[in-house]
């Protein structure tokens, strides 16, 4: 006797799970300007790699003969598929049923895809459109009961940061446990417009009497992507995948992999000659410092990471002759370059996603040192900074330091690890010190300067004096600095810099937790 029947019953199982929620659900997925979960899933990974995991699970109607009249599918999708060739995890919630809440879905699925991304060491994908799992209040009537609040599972996803990527992508109004779900990952997206993100939705918030809003006034992409909870804003589905996919290039598939050498032919050797008046004479002259990024690494390769958060320092991916790192720069249109709160946070983020997956790290230096004033008092500016250096100086991975223009104060000391001997050069235009002398001038000579007949010519006078001796080169007389460089070659000795350094760098755990 043959079992095709049971195969018949289950292909027609299978395809009332492709339905999802039914054509009108899936029409008003459409006309909001959003794709389904299988047509997401389907797009962002490689064609045909899908294999999809628990799709007959759901909610069954049978009649009186025990016959399968109807299945509602778990609004739960996860698997095992490919992206750029390297195996991933790829979850999803499905609005189609019942919004993404818990009452259509499956936890033990959700579960499963991310212990599955733990124990197979691969990186996770999450498509989050809804509450992500949480619960509803018609959960109460279905369970005749409340629960206690718990996050079953989550210590999962938290280990999960420390083992392989993790990836979220904000593709609908995420609330709850979904919002959770997004900021705790390496890596997220919202997609402007037809998408949000919040604590509680718009009834909730009415109704603890905090005023009537929208999910635009709660959580639109311009919040959560200029606070941080999310890293950067997408303008459509299409664009989120591909920022996932750029995103996941750079890393190793896990922590005991390193990161993949990808040659595109960039020459190691290329000197721009822009590059050696990119930097005004003016101290306080402010240039574009993302230009420089882009002539100094492989072509087309800086993946900026949060630039519409912590805007003073640029954060991102790129790449040395083909080898995967991680670099940080002040922005000297933006405070100057001054450490902020929020750009500090930032830098912790890079810094602690370099350490978990072994990329080598370079800072183009430009800092005038922490931003000082009542509000970066307020904000615990020192908190987060200090918070920036240690995680520099926890780092287990190789540090490289291009001191552009100006390296002062406490933050301005994230040109060295201390403790070790790491690459560091500096520029012609290089200009250093405890604080920068126009702003130190009056305070250590206020008494002379109080005194003299004439305290503009004795001010201009004792600044001509300071200027003599704050040339770079006099500090390489001393070895304050290793090397004053020919901005020109600041490539060609970053390429060797990163060449070098692969033999030195170890796979495995480290020491410490990711930090989201």
């Amino acid at each position: 006797m043959s079992w095709e029947p049971e195969i018949q019953e289950l292909r027609r199982r299978e395809a009332m799970a492709e339905a999802m929620g039914g054509p009108d659900k899936v029409e008003r997925q459409h006309f909001y300007g959003k794709l389904t979960i299988r047509e997401r899933i389907d797009t962002i990974v490689d064609k045909g790699s899908f294999n999809e995991i628990g799709k007959a699970a759901g909610v069954a109607e049978y009649d009186e003969h025990g016959n399968l009249i109807h299945l509602t599918p778990s609004n739960f999708v996860f698997g095992v598929a490919e992206i750029d060739e390297r195996p991933v995890i790829i979850s999803g919630d499905d609005f189609t049923v019942r919004g993404g809440s818990a009452d259509a879905s499956i936890k033990a699925k959700r579960n499963a895809s991310e212990n599955m991304a733990v124990e197979l060491q691969l990186p996770h994908v999450r498509l989050i459109d809804g509450m992500g799992g949480g619960g509803s209040v018609k959960t109460i009537e279905t369970a005749g009961r409340t629960y206690v609040p718990e996050m079953q599972g989550w210590e999962t996803v938290v280990n999960h940061l420390t083992v392989a990527p993790s990836v979220s992508l904000a593709l609908g109004s995420v609330a709850g446990i979904g919002a959770a779900r997004v900021a705790t990952s390496h890596y997220s997206v919202i997609v402007e417009n037809t998408a949000q993100m919040m604590i509680a939705g718009p009834a909730l918030v009415q109704q603890a009497g905090l005023g009537d809003v929208s999910k635009e006034d709660l959580g639109h992409a311009r919040i959560h992507t200029t606070n941080g909870a999310i890293d950067d804003l997408a303008h459509s589905e299409d664009e989120a995948f591909d920022m996932a996919r750029r995103f996941l290039s750079y890393l190793p598939t896990n922590v005991n992999q390193l990161p993949p050498h990808v040659d595109h032919g960039d020459d190691p050797e290329f000197r721009d000659d822009w590059l050696i008046s990119a930097v005004p004479r003016g101290t306080r002259t402010a240039y574009e410092m993302r230009p420089i990024i882009d002539s100094i690494v492989d072509e087309g390769s800086y993946f900026e990471i949060g630039r519409n958060w912590g805007r003073s320092i640029i954060t991102g991916l790129a790449r040395l002759d083909g080898f995967p790192v991680a670099l940080f720069a002040e922005d000297p249109q933006i405070y100057g370059g001054g450490w902020t709160a929020d750009s500090a946070r930032k830098l912790t983020r890079l810094i602690d996603l370099a350490s978990v997956f072994h990329l080598p790290l370079v800072h183009l230096e430009d800092c005038p040192g922490f931003l000082i004033g009542k509000t970066s008092e307020e904000e615990a500016t020192i908190r987060h900074g200090s918070t920036a250096l240690a995680a520099l100086g926890q780092a287990p991975v190789p540090f490289a330091c291009v001191i552009i223009r100006k390296a002062f104060g406490v933050a301005g000391a994230a040109n060295k690890k201390g403790g070790t001997q790491n690459f560091r050069v500096a520029w012609p235009s290089a200009d250093w010190g405890s604080l920068p002398i126009e702003g130190g001038i009056e305070v250590a000579y206020k008494a002379d300067l109080a005194a003299a007949e004439d305290p503009e010519a004795l001010l201009a006078e004792i600044t001509e004096r300071l200027n003599n001796v704050r040339s770079p080169q006099r500090a390489a007389e001393y070895f304050e600095i290793e090397d004053i460089i020919d901005p020109r070659d600041t490539r060609p000795k970053l390429c060797a810099w990163a060449r070098l350094v692969q033999h030195c760098i170890t796979p495995g755990p480290v020491a410490f937790g990711y930090r989201p």
